[in-house]
Parts: structure tokens; sequence; C-alpha cells
């Protein structure tokens, strides 16, 4: 049986398509994120993109995602130091941190709905920018 390319290839190595398959679609990279002032830490909200499809867990625009969202960040491999933002199961993160992919992951089960059902997605569990209010008052910590 032939290794799988995400553990036969760095980062760094991978195909255009063979990096953006290693998205798993959960919308965490969507949410919106704050910095204590105080500790510096970086927490997670329930504030989401309102670009977000919060039952698909997918950019509604993603291929203008930047024009319409300006603060949008693009997650490319030139920036793996940077990775620290994306949750922790996070396949981007995970394999620069030398880690595996979860059991979940579509990669691994072929279907999203794996990912759903494991509960590791927004889905059902977020509200978009447009009705939140003080962002504040929405910290989370199931997505980090």
């Amino acid at each position: 049986m032939q290794t799988p390319f995400w553990q036969a290839k760095t980062l760094q190595q991978m195909t255009t398509a063979e990096w953006e398959s290693l998205c798993d679609g959960c919308g965490k990279c969507c949410l919106n994120k704050l910095i204590d002032a105080d500790t510096d830490e970086l927490v997670f909200t329930n504030v989401a993109c309102n670009l977000l499809n919060t039952r698909s867990c997918q950019c509604s625009d993603y291929h203008n995602r930047f024009k319409q969202e300006p603060d949008c960040l693009q997650i490319t491999v030139d920036k793996i130091a940077e990775f620290n933002w994306l949750p922790s199961s996070c396949a981007y993160r995970l394999l620069a941190e030398g880690q595996s992919l979860p059991a979940w992951h579509p990669l691994i089960t072929g279907s999203r709905s794996a990912m759903h059902q494991a509960g590791q997605s927004v889905r059902g569990k977020v509200i978009h920018e447009r009705e939140a209010g003080e962002w504040e008052d929405h910290i989370i910590t199931w997505a980090s």
C-alpha cells in the first residue's frame, strides 16, 4: 500500500491540490480571535466571519474572500512559523508540529461527516459577526 502524501512529503513538497486537501473544513480558522491584554493569550470566540456558511462550515465566497473580508488570512506554507493561531486540531498545524492527522480527518475517513459527528466542526456552535455584539462576550475554549 502506498504511503499517503501527508506522511511521505513535507508541507513544502506538497502540490497546491494536496495542500488544499489538508483543510478538514471545520471552520474553526474562520472564528474571530482576541488577544488577552493582560496575558497576551490568544482566545477564540464563537463569532464567525460573515462569509462562513454555518451549516457546511465552508466559506460562501472562497475565491473572493480577501476582497470581501480584508482581515481574512491565507494559510500558506511560508507562514508555518505563524501557525500557532490555528486550532490545535488543524491539519496544517499538526503536520507542521510533526503530529499525525486525527482519525476523523476527511483524508482518513473519505468524508467530512465523521468530522461533524466527532464534534470537530463549528456547525451549530457559532454566530456571525453581524449578530454578535461584543466579541468579549463570546469567548470559548472548545475551538482552540
